[in-house]
């Protein structure tokens, strides 16, 4: 019998210990591995100064994350000329006080903001194994699965109330500017498609002539906001939501977006084209993960510091 199952049973074991510690490294080293990534953009009209973007998303944010909320306090010292908060929050219906002590030193900044739906419902705990099976069947949130039943709300009002008070510009499914240092900046924004808020027949017509510069912001990155934004020409697209996949495979990248963007873009920045017209797209990562998975492996939390330029 030894001999027989002797190799087996070792090889099993190995595997099992080999898996563990990817489990004890997704967990306890690489989700609080925060990154800031730095990108530059040339999207900007001819000689207009370059302008400083600092994007957070997906926060997540659950009671007793010292660390997390440490370094987004952080970021703060980058001094921005902006802030743009691309949702979700929230993964903690009691989270919210350690949410805005976080965000604080941020707040000090101009800001746009936009929800997305761990904003406005709590997290479940869920098979990790169904998001693939959703991307094989083309279903992801709400956008061809059933309405969820018995979710729990979280106080989202709250948040709304406090990024108002600092200022920050509430872009759910509406048009907003922002003066800075004599510029007018111009903001489209839609509430999450991933759970069929967004409206863009509310804000469509592109970017309004008379600013400096436009552009667009939303959760997650659908497809059909894409198309709407791209062909409408707005020159930037920013959002969220992906987590630039989670759980990626090193040297391959990640599975699945959560949604029916290609995963080559899961995270970073490309471009998107639609009726011959062509729109940067930067999906942040983001810094959090459900409280209920919270593991990245191959794929660090992280914010973004976009520095836009002219167009060369």
């Amino acid at each position: 019998m030894r001999a027989r199952y002797g190799v087996p049973l070792k090889a099993a074991a190995g595997i099992a210990a080999v898996g563990a510690a990817g489990v004890a490294y997704a967990a306890g080293f690489e989700a609080r591995s925060f990154r800031l990534r730095r990108v530059t953009v040339p999207v900007l009209p001819q000689g207009m100064r370059p302008l400083r973007v600092l994007q957070v998303s997906d926060i997540h944010m659950v009671g007793g994350q010292r660390k997390k909320r440490a370094w987004l306090q952080s970021l703060a010292g980058l001094r921005p000329d902006f802030v743009v908060n691309t949702g979700d929050n929230l993964s903690d219906t009691e989270g919210i006080p350690e949410l805005l002590d976080a965000l604080g030193p941020l707040m000090s900044f101009p800001g746009v903001y936009v929800f997305g739906s761990n904003d406005y419902y709590g997290p479940r705990l869920r098979n990790p194994g169904r998001y693939l099976i959703e991307r094989t069947q083309g279903r992801h949130g709400l956008n061809g699965n059933k309405p969820v039943v018995g979710a729990v709300h979280n106080p989202w009002e709250e948040m709304r109330d406090a990024f108002d008070a600092a200022g920050w510009l509430n872009l759910t499914n509406t048009r907003a500017r922002l003066k800075l240092d004599g510029l007018e900046l111009a903001f489209t924004g839609l509430d999450d498609p991933h759970i069929k808020r967004d409206r863009y027949a509310s804000v469509a017509g592109g970017p309004e002539a008379d600013a400096d510069f436009s552009m667009a912001v939303v959760h997650a990155p659908y497809l059909r906001v894409l198309e709407s934004f791209t062909a409408d020409r707005y020159p930037l697209i920013l959002a969220g939501h992906t987590h630039g996949g989670q759980l990626c495979i090193p040297f391959y990248g990640a599975l699945v977006t959560n949604c029916d963007l290609d995963t080559k873009r899961v995270k970073g920045l490309s471009t998107h084209e639609a009726e011959g017209n062509r729109a940067y797209l930067h999906v942040s990562a983001g810094c959090g993960t459900n409280r209920f998975t919270p593991v990245r492996f191959a794929c660090p939390p992280e914010a973004t510091l976009l520095t836009l330029t002219p167009k060369g």
